[in-house]
């Protein structure tokens, strides 16, 4: 008897826990709820934190997102308005705003996902297909930085722009959300995540991006060589201009040194004269001296040297 109670009051209890948790819910800050009965909505969504009741068993609790949530793309093969096709990779931030709606027409997140996908993708094709390359890839014109003829030469890669990728985003997003609005939902953000040229298309613009910048280097390569040529000529002129000015003064030093070199010959040769008589007697001398001795008898006649300092002598 006593064992029978006991399994009664665990029953019991056990009821009461599955009735309280049927007829309970708790809503934390990054949550909101739709209770539906037997599948339909029923009443005001749920979007503010705390403990909330519903009818056990028949109502059930629809959890959704508040916080923003993201969407990815797939990259899409895309023409634009002048005829290129080229990749586009997006993608977006949304928010469930509307519970109610939300759950009416799209159920849950998947649903969502996939209404959104065709959503983004089709606005990103038809503004697109409707602007140029430069339009979706560029948010401003361009301006060569020098004043040169660089400007003459990349002239098709300065295309003027009216619209702008930005502006291009902004549209996107604000068709997207004229449609999400009945939906429950809004779109917050829209970027352009990547955009490339297909393979075909690619091969073709890197060979015309080489033979733009070889045509850009051969005009410098030209204007350097020409500029160099000019140099060149004046520095030849003023090498030939300074070599004239050098060898004339050259020649002119030349003349005064052999002038002074002429005048100090002169000069020199003058008093070597009289050094060499003096030289000549006293070696006269000297080979006498040597030669006679007192025993010694000389002859000399009228015409000899020595006769002529002797009789000087005298």
């Amino acid at each position: 008897m006593k064992n029978k109670k006991t399994v009664i009051l665990i029953v019991i209890i056990g009821l009461a826990v599955i009735l309280i948790s049927q007829s309970t819910y708790i809503v934390n800050e990054k949550q909101q709820v739709v209770i539906t009965q037997f599948g339909k909505p029923v009443g005001e969504a749920v979007t503010e934190a705390g403990l909330n009741f519903k009818t056990p068993f028949v109502q059930k609790a629809n959890f959704f997102e508040k916080r923003f949530l993201e969407w990815d793309g797939d990259p899409n093969q895309i023409p634009t308005k002048d005829k290129k096709f080229i990749f586009v990779d997006t993608y977006a931030r949304w928010q469930i705003t509307d519970p109610l709606q939300f759950f009416k027409r799209l159920t849950n997140e998947r649903g969502a996902h996939s209404r959104i996908d065709d959503i983004l993708d089709g606005e990103t094709r038809d503004f697109i297909a409707n602007h140029d390359i430069e339009e979706a890839v560029r948010n401003s014109n361009r301006t060569p930085i020098s004043s040169s003829n660089i400007s003459e030469l990349i002239g098709d890669s300065l295309m003027s722009i009216d619209v702008g990728r930005e502006k291009i985003q902004n549209m996107i997003l604000e068709t997207a959300n004229e449609q999400a609005q009945e939906l429950g939902i809004e779109i917050l953000d829209f970027r352009f995540k990547r955009i490339n040229y297909v393979q075909e298309v690619r091969e073709q613009v890197y060979e015309r991006m080489k033979s733009e910048r070889y045509r850009i280097a051969d005009k410098f390569r030209s204007e350097g060589q020409g500029e160099a040529s000019k140099i060149n000529g004046e520095k030849e002129r003023e090498l030939k201009t300074i070599q004239s000015d050098a060898f004339r003064k050259a020649e002119e030093i030349k003349g005064k040194a052999d002038a002074k070199a002429a005048s100090i010959y002169a000069s020199a040769y003058d008093k070597s004269s009289m050094s060499r008589d003096l030289y000549s007697f006293l070696k006269s001398m000297e080979t006498y001296k040597n030669t006679f001795d007192t025993t010694t008898t000389v002859i000399l006649s009228t015409d000899s040297e020595l006769y002529k300092y002797l009789k000087d002598m005298k």
